[in-house]
């Protein structure tokens, strides 16, 4: 069966996020004063084939682990859906 992941990839929230405290303080130079903090991560699309939802669950935990995300510096999250 053909299943998609919708993976967001996030800092860490007790970690600094300086690209997204450099587009906090952009805002403010445009006039958007009452945007006060950003968080800037990843979207990531992907498409697999697999057997169950339980095995497409299992590959994208592996992917996110060992590639995707730094479980150092970062947090994931995702949905599978059925093609």
């Amino acid at each position: 069966m053909n299943y998609r992941a919708e993976i967001d990839v996030m800092p860490l929230k007790a970690l600094l996020d300086p690209q997204g405290k450099a587009v906090a303080k952009s805002m403010k130079n445009l006039g958007v004063n009452e945007i006060t903090d950003i968080r800037i991560g990843k979207h990531i699309t992907l498409y697999l084939k697999a057997d169950s939802e339980k095995s497409a669950k299992e590959k994208v935990e592996t992917a996110c682990k060992k590639l995707l995300a730094n479980p150092i510096m970062e947090y994931y999250e995702y949905q599978i859906f059925s093609e």
